[in-house]
């Protein structure tokens, strides 16, 4: 083989590792993102969830309140 066949199998082997090395690392790179992503989204939807509970919580202490708020008007006048 001559010298410069050579030099081309080994620039293509170099070429092919560098491109799937790349590619790899990339890969990576974009699953690790995704990953923190959706651990951000489930910080997110934990938070939506308390809230939720919060609200209604906060309903049935308004109710209760108003409930209270009668009895002792009601006392009060008598």
């Amino acid at each position: 083989m001559s010298e410069t066949v050579i030099v081309g199998f080994i620039s293509l082997f170099g070429t092919l590792v560098g491109t799937f090395g790349g590619i790899l690392t990339s890969s990576k790179l974009t699953e690790y993102r995704i990953k923190q992503l959706e651990k951000q989204v489930e910080k997110h939807n934990n938070v939506i969830e308390r809230v939720f509970h919060l609200e209604d919580n906060d309903k049935l202490l308004d109710e209760k309140i108003g409930a209270v708020s009668s009895r002792v008007d009601a006392l009060e006048r008598g």
